[in-house]
């Protein structure tokens, strides 16, 4: 059974940092890519970044200015999100999302329908 596990969400300030996790089982790691979205009450899902297991590829929403970065461990089956200069803007519930890398296209890897396994998701609420 394919499994996404969120962790590491919170309350922070306008300024901090939170590192959120994924931890993944069920499939071929190294076979897969592994985004992370975000959804704000009332707002559109939208993707923030994506690393491709395999070739290291990293992918970032262009709205984030740099302020995040994803990783992978595969030694832990897992993937990371760190996350500095938080905005109030940036307060979401944070989703991971996994699929067959060879499913993902550089050019296209923002789509959320082609992810086709999801977490439960984890709250990020940044105080103005």
């Amino acid at each position: 059974e394919v499994q996404l596990v969120e962790s590491g969400g919170g309350l922070v300030q306008a300024g901090g940092s939170l590192r959120l996790s994924c931890a993944a089982s069920g499939f071929a790691f190294d076979d897969y890519a592994i985004g992370w979205f975000r959804q704000a009450p009332g707002k559109e899902r939208e993707a923030v970044s994506l690393i491709k297991n395999g070739d290291g590829r990293a992918y970032y929403s262009n709205s984030l200015l740099g302020r995040f970065t994803i990783s992978s461990d595969t030694a832990k089956n897992a993937v990371y999100l760190q996350m500095n200069s938080l905005k109030p803007e940036d307060t979401a519930v944070y989703y991971c999302a996994a699929n067959l890398r060879t499913a993902i296209r550089g050019n296209s890897w923002f789509r959320s329908g082609l992810y086709a396994y999801w977490g439960q998701g984890t709250q990020v609420t940044v105080s103005s």
